[in-house]
């Protein structure tokens, strides 16, 4: 183990509002582990961090879970250009969808 030779700095970074749970916003201690900071040893003081990392890590879960939940859609206007190997009639070049003019590619050579 190793030595501990300082005193552990408290990890408040300023944003001292609550969330729904009594949590601090900004260092994710609970309520009591804020007042009761300066009267805890570095061994508790430790596991309080070690706890506000835990909870930083399940919010960010949370957080990243609900994002996966959005579903992005399209407009409803775009053009899909479609697909060369697609050989149905109903498949325009893109040039004809966009423009509704026909190029001529007639004089190109290869």
């Amino acid at each position: 183990m190793q030595l501990d030779f300082f005193d552990i700095p408290s990890p408040c970074i300023s944003v001292c509002q609550s969330d729904e749970k009594g949590n601090c916003l900004g260092c994710l201690r609970s309520r009591e582990e804020r007042q009761t900071w300066k009267d805890l040893n570095n061994d508790d003081k430790q596991k309080v961090i070690k706890r506000c990392i835990q909870r930083k890590k399940r919010k960010d879960n949370k957080k990243n879970a609900k994002q996966a939940d959005v579903i992005i859609q399209e407009p409803l206007n775009t053009q899909v250009q479609p697909s060369l190997l697609d050989s149905s009639s109903n498949a325009k070049p893109l040039a004809t969808i966009e423009t509704d003019t026909a190029i001529d590619f007639g004089d190109f050579e290869l």
